[in-house]
């Protein structure tokens, strides 16, 4: 990889960071040069080795090469060609010797980052999440606690005096997806029949955004993530609310037929009710979550009718049919999930 080529794919990095931002609302741009755990922190500081090393290549032969320019440009007075020299030991092995040690010290600092990160150790009452990758959405499910969830994780502050990281292990469902939260870690593929992990220690409460960074379907731009870095004492409050059955009342009643006696059911879980479905997110506390359709929509009871409507409104090629119903029998429908808190 030649120094300009470097010097793109970061900023190819950061351009399609403030892309993402711009598909979801409130987040900051979704760098990795504002790292906020371990991890991406590691990432950042190689990156700004490499992009010195590469920078000064380019200084280099940049300067070279505007001298050579001026210095040995076509003159009016020009004699003869010069006699030419053909070889030149000293020439060939400096241009041999100097890219490999290059290329070595680059291999070296590249590899130190990757050991550091993989083969950290998992302290004893770390959280575990395992997140399974869809077309086009993430099923996030808590083992310890009992929770099932969809495209928005929920994780521990991690004081660096203490740290509390959580680990996650990654599968997929379909088709090769990746895990991508520029500001909290690296990359890592979802790919079937495989396991994989990572690791993310946030160091400061907020909204961080990702997105599947796999090409994966006609989808794969709006499979977005948002991972809620709480303090303690508000992780342990969601973790509260999430462990509560569906909450519903019978002024919706009707609205629980219908999504009981359609097609929902096959797709969709709601925790107290028949619906055990596993195709699509578990909907038990659908409305503590700020966006629906993988965060390709704020969750708003116009975006949910028209979500339940016709998904390709929001998200074409979604692999959500469309429902089909009436006015009346949506509005019924919507008002019962808006009850799902």
């Amino acid at each position: 990889m030649g120094p300009v080529a470097g010097v793109l794919i970061l900023l190819a990095a950061v351009l399609l960071a403030a892309s993402l931002c711009s598909a979801a609302t409130g987040p900051a741009i979704p760098s990795i040069f504002k790292p906020e755990s371990t991890p991406a922190d590691s990432i950042y500081h190689l990156s700004i080795f490499v992009l010195a090393i590469t920078g000064i290549i380019f200084v280099i032969v940049f300067s070279l090469i505007a001298y050579a320019i001026t210095k040995f440009r076509r003159r009016a007075d020009d004699g003869p060609e010069p006699p030419q020299v053909y070889g030149s030991n000293q020439i060939e092995i400096a241009w041999t010797v100097i890219p490999v040690l290059i290329v070595l010290v680059l291999f070296m600092a590249t590899a130190r980052v990757i050991f550091a990160i993989q083969d950290a150790r998992e302290p004893k009452g770390a959280l575990e999440v395992t997140v399974i990758g869809h077309q086009f959405w993430w099923e996030l499910r808590y083992p310890a606690l009992g929770i099932v969830t969809a495209n928005e994780l929920h994780v521990p502050v991690s004081d660096p005096s203490r740290p509390t990281p959580t680990f996650l292990t990654l599968l997929s469902a379909d088709t090769d997806h990746s895990f991508w939260v520029p500001r909290l870690a690296g990359k890592t593929d979802l790919i079937p029949n495989r396991v994989n992990k990572m690791w993310i220690d946030p160091h400061d409460v907020g909204v961080y955004v990702g997105q599947c960074a796999q090409y994966c379907g006609l989808q794969h731009a709006k499979m977005l993530l948002r991972v809620y870095v709480d303090s303690p004492e508000q992780f342990a409050q969601w973790v509260q609310e999430e462990k509560k059955p569906g909450q519903t009342n019978d002024a919706v009643d009707e609205g629980r037929q219908i999504f009981e006696t359609t097609a929902c059911i096959n797709c969709h879980t709601v925790s107290g009710t028949v619906a055990d479905g596993r195709f699509g997110p578990d909907l038990t506390h659908l409305m503590s979550r700020d966006t629906i359709a993988s965060g390709a929509a704020l969750n708003t009871p116009e975006n949910l009718k028209t979500w339940i409507r016709d998904p390709d409104v929001i998200k074409p090629g979604s692999l959500m049919p469309a429902m089909k119903l009436s006015d009346h029998d949506l509005d019924a429908l919507t008002a019962y999930l808006e009850t799902l808190r």
